[in-house]
């Protein structure tokens, strides 16, 4: 039988969340955990790959075991054995052929940026410390969406097949002195989102000019855009999934 399991977790101290030797990561955890409470050895596929430091508001993934799970008592027995920066929401039964990775339809994430030194977000906020145009930053942000090549933004060397996503949305909003960039995608490369930010702080600042945005997205070229900002401001806040899939749970 296949499950589907919603979990959330606060990146700060794991090596990203795919299993990896010599670092501790969002899946090993996660696995021991399973393993330990349904005494079988569970293999979790989740819905994508997050760096370490970055965060997870909502990720989902798959396993199958061979028995019927009752959902409330596991995720609150497996809420007790797991540490207190990984919590799980929700386990359900799914179709046998859906999958956490490739049957995604949307994937969205936020990058928080504060203007103002905060010692309540230096976990979870990059600080910049000079005047951003979050109109001119909001600008851009409409330039990049749209079914087109992000190799500019990707990391170098990744082994990819395509390096074209279809951006749904890109904006800026201002809570005070945090700002919040939402951006959502049918996919995303490894560290397009940081890169996305980096650039479209670098217009805000006044480095990076409306006009260049096309000239880098034609470049394909990662050092024509902006760097990428820290792993500690980024969070995956949602997933979309095909009904059959998250609304078989009821």
């Amino acid at each position: 039988m296949r499950y589907f399991i919603q979990f959330s977790y606060h990146g700060k101290r794991y090596h990203g969340s795919q299993i990896q030797p010599n670092a501790i990561t969002v899946q090993e955890v996660l696995q021991d955990a399973l393993s330990l409470l349904l005494r079988d050895a569970i293999q979790i596929t989740a819905a994508g790959r997050t760096d370490a430091g970055v965060h997870a508001r909502v990720m989902y993934a798959h396993f199958d075991f061979k028995s019927v799970i009752e959902s409330k008592s596991m995720c609150y027995r497996l809420n007790a054995f797991l540490p207190s920066d990984l919590a799980v929401q929700s386990i359900f039964h799914v179709p046998d052929e859906a999958h956490a990775r490739f049957d995604a339809e949307e994937r969205t994430y936020e990058y928080w940026v504060t203007t103002q030194k905060d010692p309540f977000l230096n976990d979870g906020a990059y600080y910049v410390k000079y005047p951003l145009d979050i109109a001119l930053m909001n600008e851009a942000a409409t330039r990049l969406i749209g079914e087109r090549d992000f190799e500019c933004f990707s990391k170098s060397n990744t082994d990819v097949k395509t390096y074209r996503c279809d951006l749904r949305s890109a904006v800026w909003t201002k809570d005070n002195e945090k700002l919040v960039f939402t951006i959502s995608a049918d996919r995303f490369l490894r560290n397009m989102v940081r890169a996305i930010v980096g650039t479209l702080i670098n217009v805000g600042m006044g480095k990076t000019s409306l006009s260049e945005i096309s000239a880098i997205l034609d470049s394909k070229d990662r050092s024509r855009a902006g760097a990428s900002v820290p792993a500690k401001g980024l969070y995956l806040t949602g997933i979309k999934y095909p009904d059959n899939i998250i609304n078989s749970h009821g």
